[in-house]
């Protein structure tokens, strides 16, 4: 039986509000502090505050040498792949762009499901995907026209190379989302190994960050401090838990809508904030990435 929709309603809305904010708040931690900096101390924090928060639910961090593994493996996919190569994306991509790249997660998600569980794709999911992923070329057409149009600083090459970023941290997400379908996944407390896979993935970002830029660097403008705070606690700490737990009361497809509500919100964001400018072409494969993930995402709940 699924649960009263007062029970979903308010999760939803705060997962999908959360996040949605959280592309364009990426941007600015990208100015002044080297990326993988900025993705250490978000997880540090994310880390640590997951920790205090399994204490307070009385959840036992302890989860041994085989649990302790497959958090370091799912931090290095999650926490250090995933959002390095985010944060990278948004030197070259409005963060609007970039929140509707990643709205492709179940595509990847589902042929890895394929390959490894063998978990049935419908041709109803294939079409859907086929349909939102033609919308994701006539975006970035769009801009690599509009950036063949500027110059100086702004080159066309630069949006493949966001584009390629992007496509590389989706698919170090996927890899950590399939790991979620592992039996060590399903018998271990969520809370317990996301707060291992937060510390160990900044940690591995710290020596990343150290071997590739140097020494660390921070910036006390209060709204980087902001930043962090926001991406690590609301950004991290409250939304996973509540999408779990949408995930166990909706059933994943459901919960999935999300993925089709986020990039909605974060290119209305990138409008106001980042001034993007629409063309028709944008327009066109903005509403054929929504349209094909929503019957992608139907298809897959059925």
């Amino acid at each position: 039986m699924s649960a009263p929709k007062g029970g979903v309603a308010l999760p939803f809305i705060l997962v999908t509000l959360i996040w949605s904010s959280t592309w364009i708040v990426i941007r600015d931690q990208i100015g002044s502090v080297p990326a993988s900096w900025s993705v250490c101390y978000r997880f540090l924090l994310a880390g640590v505050a997951m920790a205090i928060f399994a204490k307070m639910r009385r959840v036992p961090l302890g989860i041994g040498p085989a649990g302790l593994l497959f958090a370091a493996a799912l931090g290095v996919a999650q926490f250090v792949m995933n959002f390095n190569f985010v944060y990278r994306a948004e030197h070259f991509l409005t963060s609007g762009v970039v929140a509707v790249l990643y709205a492709m997660l179940l595509i990847p998600n589902s042929i890895l499901a394929w390959l490894i569980f063998r978990q049935p794709v419908s041709r109803a999911f294939i079409g859907g995907s086929i349909v939102a992923v033609t919308g994701i070329v006539l975006m970035l057409l769009h801009e690599y026209r509009a950036a063949s149009l500027v110059g100086g600083a702004v080159q066309p090459e630069a949006v493949l190379l966001g584009a390629a970023f992007s496509i590389a941290g989706l698919l170090s997400a996927s890899a950590a989302n399939v790991m979620q379908g592992m039996q060590i996944a399903r018998r271990l407390p969520m809370v317990a190994v996301l707060t291992w896979a937060m510390l160990i993935g900044a940690a591995l970002d710290a020596a990343l960050a150290w071997a590739t830029v140097g020494p660390p660097v921070f910036n006390t403008r209060p709204p980087y401090l902001l930043g962090v705070a926001w991406l690590g606690i609301a950004g991290s700490v409250v939304t996973f838990p509540l999408y779990f737990s949408l995930i166990q009361r909706m059933g994943a497809g459901r919960a999935a809508y999300t993925s089709v509500l986020i990039p909605v919100i974060a290119m209305l964001i990138s409008t106001l904030v980042e001034g993007y400018r629409w063309s028709p072409l944008a327009i066109a494969g903005a509403l054929l990435a929504v349209a094909g993930m929503a019957i992608a995402l139907r298809a897959k709940a059925a």
